[in-house]
Parts: structure tokens; C-alpha cells; sequence
């Protein structure tokens, strides 16, 4: 039956209304904070490109940690700097690497906390590419070789999960068989398994000094035209043993979890991504927007789509919101 006796805005009519009928359920529990770890003591310096966000040291980011816990958030995302960068990225599996003394701390002092840790080799290499050159090319199996060392180290230190963000072939079964041979069968992967060569990547870049020196990472990451080929990624993915399946960016990419999450049975996270978060900044800033608003709406539009997790730099703020 039509209008009249059809009325959908009695459900509309008051706050508590709509909280009673709302279809998508966001909650603290969906979110993991992205944090930025380099060597060195005392250090918590802001990040200009990235409102909000720090580098820290291994010492500093515990109470960062400690904060992030008592928000309800139920993991971090650590990102590294290298103090020497070379061609072979080989400070990323150093057992005294920034990354790797920041999971100690984190878990001795916050062991609630989840510890999910980037694995990724472009802030580590000379040429800012997420894999070794050779010959004037990514080199695809040394460099899963690599990054299987580096997740084995984090592993190591104590992480809970690693999450592979190179996009070469065959990383996540390069990681799991090398997890598997040294007893850490209960490190989960939450694998990059559709990460699109993204305009939205700028601010970040400049935070982790991880642009391509030369070129661009379009022989890696996913064409942004794409979709039946984010299914085949994360399909070969789950083959190799990822436990979580990750599509970045987040908003510019609804269709793509919306897909995941209705082709896979296994949690979809979503990356909200630097560009996103500074762009919802920057139109606030201008007066264009209720920030807000808009941090909560872009949330609920990722969690609509069909995301279990949302990684996004919004995190403590959403969370203090949904307590």
C-alpha cells in the first residue's frame, strides 16, 4: 500500500527512532589505528601532511598505545621508517629495527592491545619501491623472499597479525609457509589482496619518506578500472592462507568491498587511506563541510559496504563518538 497509509518517515521521526530501526551497526570494535614508528628516544613529533598523526619512537608510542586501548580500539596498525636505506631493503627484518622494538613495548605493557604490523619493503629500499630491484625491474620472488623475512621478525617480536602490502604475486604463501616452518601458526595475515594504484596515497608517502624515487608502482598495485581482478586477487589470497582480506582505498572503492563481501566468506577490512581522511580535513577546514558529520558518514557508507574492519585515522575521535 501506498501514501497514506504507508509513512516511512514515522521511522525517521526522532533520534531514538532511528537508533532502534538503524540497518548498519558501526562500532569501536570495527576500527584499527593506524601508528608511525621510527628509531630513537623521546621522539613524538607531528606529521604536517596528516593532522593528528605522530612519529614516535619505541618508548612513546606505548602511551599512544595504552590511549588507543582505553578507547575500546581493539588493534594498531604499525608502520616503520628505516634509519639506512638499501637496495636489498635489509633494515626491515633487523631485530633491532624501530617496528620490531615498538611490538615489544606495545605487548609487554599494552598485551590487550592486537599488534598488526605493515609489511611492506618501500620505506626500507633506496628506490622507494615496495620490492628489490634488479635489472631495472621489480624482482616478484626475491622480493617475497624478503618480505617473508621481515613478517617472520615481526613474528618474532610478538606481533599478532602481519599484513603484507606489497602486492607481488605469491607474498601471503611465501609469509605463511615461512610462519608455519618456525612455529608461528597462530600469526594471523591480513593481506593488501586488492590495493589499486591510488591518487590518494600523497599524504603518506611524505609521512613514511616512501615515494618511488623513479617510476611508478603501477606494475604492482591494482588498475583503479578494475574489479573482476580484485576478486582474483583476493581469491589467491585466501588460497595461500590469508586469514583477512584487505581492499584500499576505502571510499573510492565501495563496489570493491561490497563485492569482497559478498563473494568471501572470511573479514573484509577496508583501508580509509591518507588522501581521504586530509581531503574530509581540508573541506572542513574551507567551511565546506561539518567534519563530523562527514567522518561519521564516510565511516557508515565503509561498514554499509559490507567492511568488518575499517583501518582509518579517524579511529580515536569515531570511537569517543560510539562509547
Amino acid at each position: 500500500m501506498g501514501f497514506p497509509e504507508t509513512r516511512m518517515r514515522r521511522l525517521r521521526s526522532s533520534a531514538s527512532m532511528r537508533r532502534l530501526v538503524r540497518q548498519t551497526s558501526l562500532s569501536v570494535d570495527n576500527f584499527v589505528y593506524p601508528l608511525f614508528v621510527r628509531s630513537g628516544r623521546a621522539v613524538k613529533e607531528p606529521i604536517g601532511s596528516m593532522r593528528g598523526c605522530f612519529h614516535f619512537s619505541p618508548d612513546t608510542i606505548v602511551e599512544e598505545a595504552a590511549e588507543v586501548a582505553s578507547l575500546g580500539i581493539p588493534a594498531v596498525l604499525l608502520f616503520g621508517m628505516a634509519k639506512q636505506k638499501d637496495e636489498n631493503a635489509s633494515e626491515a627484518w633487523a631485530d633491532d629495527g624501530a617496528v620490531q622494538q615498538a611490538i615489544r613495548e606495545i605487548k609487554k605493557q599494552v598485551p590487550e592491545l592486537l599488534v598488526i604490523t605493515d609489511v611492506c619493503l618501500c620505506a626500507y629500499t633506496q628506490s622507494g619501491h615496495c620490492g628489490i630491484i634488479k635489472d631495472g625491474r621489480i624482482d616478484n620472488d626475491s622480493s617475497c623472499q624478503a618480505l617473508a623475512k621481515m613478517s617472520l621478525s615481526h613474528a618474532q617480536a610478538g606481533a599478532d597479525i602481519v599484513a603484507p602490502s606489497d602486492m607481488m604475486d605469491g607474498r601471503v604463501g611465501f609469509i605463511r609457509q615461512t610462519l608455519e616452518e618456525n612455529g608461528f601458526q597462530q600469526t594471523a595475515i591480513m593481506s593488501y589482496a586488492a590495493k589499486y594504484a591510488s591518487a590518494f596515497y600523497g599524504p603518506f608517502r611524505d609521512v613514511a619518506d616512501s615515494a618511488p624515487a623513479v617510476g611508478d608502482r603501477k606494475s604492482y598495485q591494482m588498475d583503479i578500472a578494475n574489479s573482476d581482478e580484485a576478486m582474483a586477487e583476493i581469491a589467491l589470497d585466501i588460497e595461500e592462507g590469508a586469514d583477512i582480506l584487505m581492499v584500499k582505498p576505502a571510499m573510492c572503492f565501495l563496489d570493491i568491498i561490497y563485492r569482497a563481501k559478498q563473494s568471501f566468506d572470511c573479514p573484509i577490512a577496508a583501508y580509509y587511506v591518507s588522501g581521504e581522511y586530509m581531503m574530509v580535513n581540508a573541506a572542513a577546514d574551507a567551511g565546506l563541510i561539518e567534519r563530523q558529520a562527514a567522518m561519521m558518514e564516510t565511516l557508515y557508507s565503509i561498514k554499509r559496504a559490507g567492511a568488518d574492519i575499517i583501518i582509518t585515522y579517524f579511529a580515536k575521535e569515531a570511537a569517543k563518538l560510539l562509547r
